[in-house]
């Protein structure tokens, strides 16, 4: 394609270097023409004599200096020759290469004096020792999906393969305890009981299996685990924990719903949503503190109730079209909270399995609820969502009291703390606190600003 185009190019070039030359005006302004005659006379009529032009001298400039013009043109047509990468690489071993450039400007980030085109090194070491710190404090280096507090610790769960404990009777909250490998494939949820001893905890990991641990000696340990099932129902999603820590309740894909007795180490009851194991995935789950009764929140938006008694269930609730992402009875086991995709709070009577009200925010279009928990109390519920908000609601009255919007990060899970039974540090009150994780790969507490 080159030696095409070169090739008109040259062309144009030599016809346009030597015309000029041949038709120039002072060409032909002092040549003059000559034409030589010889006179021939006929045998037959010697009076008649023939005049033969026998040469023309023409006043032209000579040959080379024509071929001059059109050689110049044809030099000039030729293309340049590239330069080859490993010349270019032995003329750089030999120091004939282009100088670098070295030139420096600031930094637009931190001001600092840099080299020009060149990443910034007073910014790139603040960022490694960032992360260095945040790896020594103990955050976690995936996303955080599931926390599930103790009366003195706090179990996070995450999409890395280690389960890290932090100390909640400290203002510092610091690390307590890692425990590696866990999880191979990551862990996105971890329950304890609510209420309870605090010496049990469960988790499910990405691959399906459940892990039940104890907690001895201040140490957590492996009690035992449940491989994943190897018939057709459905992985395992959800889990969720009785008051005595008897009981571990787990939901499927297939929207089935297993109770198991941790003591006996077998599952006692099975419940179904759907014809054959044709139902929507159960996405959340809830054991009411009182061991009666097990909630589930599904794909399809509906709510199951189950009376464990009775091993059946009692009521399917309506009022959210949306996926049901979170489910959570209140400690008097009066009420059930229901949230997820429709970006409201239902509240359902567990007595009669009414509808007893929403809780919205004044937002056209509220974002996909991810967690609720109820206090102690029941007189406030916690909601975490996926713009990064952290509400606080008055279930008396269906306000929102509090609103904490620190980070734009999703937030997966959000947990009520235990009240402490003394102030954590100088100046802090007795008062509740809570903690939200998510998607920013931190924990974040929040306490009660007044209270004693």
């Amino acid at each position: 394609m080159a030696l095409a185009m070169a090739a008109p190019a040259m062309r144009m070039t030599s016809t346009a270097s030597f015309l000029p030359r041949l038709f120039t005006p002072t060409l032909f302004s002092g040549a003059r023409a000559q034409l030589s005659f010889r006179n021939v006379s006929l045998p037959l009529f010697p009076s008649v004599v023939l005049a033969i032009p026998v040469g023309l001298q023409l006043g032209l400039p000579s040959l080379p200096s024509i071929l001059e013009g059109i050689w110049e043109g044809i030099l000039k047509a030729v293309p340049k020759k590239k330069t080859s990468h490993m010349k270019k690489r032995h003329r750089q071993m030999a120091g004939k290469a282009l100088k670098d450039v070295t030139s420096l400007c600031r930094c637009p980030a931190c001001g600092e004096m840099k080299r020009m085109h060149y990443l910034c090194p007073h910014c790139a070491n603040k960022l490694k020792n960032m992360l260095n710190k945040e790896d020594k404090n103990g955050t976690h280096p995936a996303e955080i999906f599931s926390v599930a507090p103790t009366p003195n610790s706090l179990i996070s769960a995450s999409g890395s393969s280690s389960l890290r404990v932090h100390n909640t009777t400290e203002a510092t909250f610091p690390l307590q305890q890692t425990i590696e490998n866990a999880h191979k494939l990551g862990c996105h949820h971890v329950a304890t009981s609510r209420g309870g001893a605090g010496n049990v905890a469960a988790s499910v990991g990405f691959g399906g299996e459940i892990k039940i641990w104890n907690f001895a000696d201040n140490k957590w340990t492996l009690s035992f685990d449940i491989p994943p099932t190897k018939s057709s129902g459905g992985d395992v999603w959800a889990v969720a924990l009785s008051a005595d820590e008897g009981y571990l309740a787990c939901t499927t894909s297939d929207g089935r719903i297993h109770v198991w007795d941790l003591q006996a180490k077998e599952r006692i009851q099975s419940y179904e949503t759907g014809a054959r194991g044709t139902g929507s995935f159960a996405m959340s789950v809830d054991l009411s503190r009182d061991g009666r009764l097990t909630a589930s929140g599904h794909e399809s938006g509906a709510v199951y109730v189950f009376n464990n008694d009775a091993g059946r269930m009692v009521y399917s609730l309506s009022g959210l079209a949306k996926p049901v992402r979170a489910v959570a009875f209140s400690p008097g086991c009066k009420r059930l909270a229901a949230a997820g995709n429709a970006g409201i709070i239902a509240l359902y009577d567990m007595e009669h399995g009414e509808h007893v009200g929403n809780l919205t925010s004044a937002s056209s279009r509220p974002a996909w609820i991810t967690s609720l928990d109820w206090n102690d109390t029941g007189d406030y519920l916690l909601s975490g969502s996926l713009d990064g908000k952290v509400k606080v609601w008055n279930v008396a009255n269906g306000a929102c009291v509090a609103t904490h919007s620190e980070t734009e990060s999703a937030l997966w899970c959000v947990r009520w703390l235990p009240k402490p039974e003394r102030a954590l540090g100088p100046g802090m009150g007795k008062g509740e606190m809570f903690c939200a994780a998510g998607a920013s790969r931190s924990l974040s507490f929040y306490r009660e600003a007044t209270g004693i």
